[in-house]
């Protein structure tokens, strides 16, 4: 089993973020996964500062193959989850994407279908959009619960991981 980064908008998306943590493909039970923390850990973390969050950060990273990014309704362009996609770069994980915006929340509603974080990240020789080459799912229409294992191992594979 592949040791996985998860990358979200911890304020705005924890609770959908749960609900696919908790499924039972993410995580076996007493199994734990890069990337998720418990709102106390990471209100104590932000609290040490950005060289905190960034130590805690790589941390995260070590010993990962691959990073997903649950994209929710702000997820482009938040600071950290941009780190957390240039860092996981720069450590050759593969990347793929996953829009949460269809998870029903604990008032079973959706949310709107944010833009892709990758759209907003170019590679430095090209200019290009890192979109170019990461691929992004849906949760609910791809069918994620079924498929996530599979869009994991792709990941690694396109990063010869």
């Amino acid at each position: 089993m592949r040791k996985v980064f998860f990358s979200f908008h911890y304020e705005r998306d924890i609770l959908r973020v749960g609900q696919i943590r908790n499924s039972g493909i993410v995580l076996a039970p007493g199994d734990t996964s890069a990337g998720f923390t418990d709102s106390a850990s990471w209100e104590s973390i932000k609290r040490q500062g950005d060289d905190a969050i960034k130590r805690w950060i790589g941390d995260q990273l070590k010993g990962t193959s691959v990073t997903v990014v649950l994209i929710g309704a702000e997820t482009a362009n938040r600071p950290w989850v941009n780190y957390e996609i240039q860092e996981s770069i720069k450590c050759g994980n593969g990347l793929l994407g996953i829009y949460i915006h269809n998870v029903l929340d604990l008032n079973r509603r959706t949310d709107t279908k944010g833009a892709n974080p990758f759209d907003y990240l170019t590679w430095t020789k090209t200019g290009r959009p890192i979109s170019e080459t990461y691929r992004t799912y849906d949760w609910i229409s791809d069918s994620g619960r079924q498929n996530l294992p599979a869009w994991i191992e792709a990941a690694a594979r396109d990063a010869g991981r």
